[in-house]
């Protein structure tokens, strides 16, 4: 392993790892408040990537940055407002099945609207062409973007969590709601705030993720289970946590793709005589970067059974 290969794989893999955190974030802080695992969230990351998509065809990518996430945190709030809250107090698997049915309802309408094929949602021009190369290797700017803007986001959001009213009031409503509603605060309107902001964030991540990666009705799905493998690893409602297990997931998939060795390369070396009769040798013959989309997986199967509450988790449910 060189150290060209090193560099740009670790700065993709945490280009990826990033990306995963600003989708998690917003789903971790909505179960950390409302304990509602919300199926649909990766459909807002798929709104605000189309929605992008066509504000940036009539005035450009940097207002569509702005405009996206604002009107995909509308359409959450409105959600929260006038569906979910309504099936709230019937527990958890009705508020399950209304987030799943949204889900596919935000998709059949994206395809009536934008189609079924992939929509050019091409790079502004400032980020296109690499950032740096490094011995012929060439790193993008389009992902060193994604990078910056996720880490604005992390710092933003734990400055309004840390350091403002309203972010003590959150947290307050968090763990003390009939006591935050006691004090006069609008407990509802904290959650609808809560849930929008949750769908923002997705819709941020949509926007920036749609042009750098690819912008499709299956862009949704194809996130949607590894974000949930995020928020357990990382810890059922731990913003940490859920920033610790995007990099750690992103970087070992993106090293894991990049590698093409099977334990065959690794035992033949160690003067392990491998045959195609010794047992299991299709396995052996399988290469790192063939199982690579498993691994996510296997992690989530490890932690929870030894640590089911996550590397930063402190919830029972």
């Amino acid at each position: 392993m060189n150290l060209e290969f090193f560099v740009i794989s670790l700065l993709n893999g945490v280009s990826y790892g990033l990306l995963l955190f600003m989708l998690s974030s917003g789903l971790t802080l909505i179960f950390s408040m409302m304990g509602v695992l919300n199926f649909a969230h990766t459909s807002f990351y798929m709104l605000g990537a189309y929605f992008a998509y066509s504000i940036s065809g009539v005035i450009g990518f940097w207002p569509a940055l702005v405009i996206a996430p604002l009107i995909v945190f509308a359409l959450g709030a409105a959600f929260e407002r006038y569906c979910l809250r309504r099936v709230h107090k019937f527990g958890h698997v009705p508020e399950l099945l209304v987030t799943f049915g949204l889900s596919y309802l935000i998709l059949e309408v994206v395809q009536l609207v934008w189609g079924r094929a992939t929509v050019p949602y091409g790079l502004p021009e400032q980020l296109q062409g690499p950032l740096f190369s490094l011995y012929g290797t060439q790193f993008p700017k389009s992902r060193s973007f994604v990078m910056l803007i996720a880490l604005l986001m992390l710092l933003s959001v734990w400055l309004l969590l840390t350091r403002t009213r309203i972010g003590l009031v959150i947290q307050a409503a968090l763990k003390y709601p009939e006591m935050v509603e006691a004090l006069g605060h609008n407990v509802p309107r904290v959650f609808m705030l809560v849930f929008g902001g949750g769908a923002a964030l997705a819709g941020l991540a949509g926007v920036i993720g749609g042009n750098t990666y690819v912008t499709e009705p299956a862009m949704a799905a194809s996130v949607g289970s590894i974000i949930f493998v995020v928020v357990v690893v990382g810890g059922m409602g731990s913003l940490a946590g859920a920033f610790l297990a995007s990099l750690l997931i992103g970087i070992v998939q993106t090293f894991a793709v990049a590698l093409d060795y099977s334990m065959i390369h690794v035992l033949r070396p160690l003067g392990v005589a491998v045959t195609d009769q010794t047992f299991g040798y299709p396995l052996l013959k399988l290469t790192i970067s063939q199982v690579a989309p498993i691994l996510p997986y296997l992690f989530l199967v490890l932690i929870l059974i030894f640590r089911p509450k996550g590397l930063l988790g402190t919830r029972e449910d």
